[in-house]
């Protein structure tokens, strides 16, 4: 089993974790910038919007939907969006 990052929960075979902003905007724009970190690691996770709210959720398909270091490496990539 892997760690889990600071912030997520390992829920279902799964890492999860919900960010609130304050407006539409921020999160769209926070979710851009996910976007960009999912495409370089070729990983790109489950999430949701509604208004200033973004759910995410990763695992690994192709491990059998499972977490693994992948997941781990992007949730802290995501953490690290939140520190800027």
């Amino acid at each position: 089993m892997v760690d889990t990052p600071a912030g997520w929960q390992h829920i279902n075979d799964a890492l999860e974790r919900s960010f609130e902003f304050d407006s539409f905007v921020e999160a769209f724009g926070f979710m851009s910038s996910v976007a960009l970190l999912a495409e370089k690691a070729d990983h790109h996770p489950n999430w949701s919007n509604v208004y200033n709210r973004v759910d995410i959720r990763l695992t690994t398909h192709d491990a059998g939907n499972t977490v693994t270091n992948r997941d781990v490496d992007l949730a802290l990539a995501i953490n690290g969006l939140m520190s800027r």
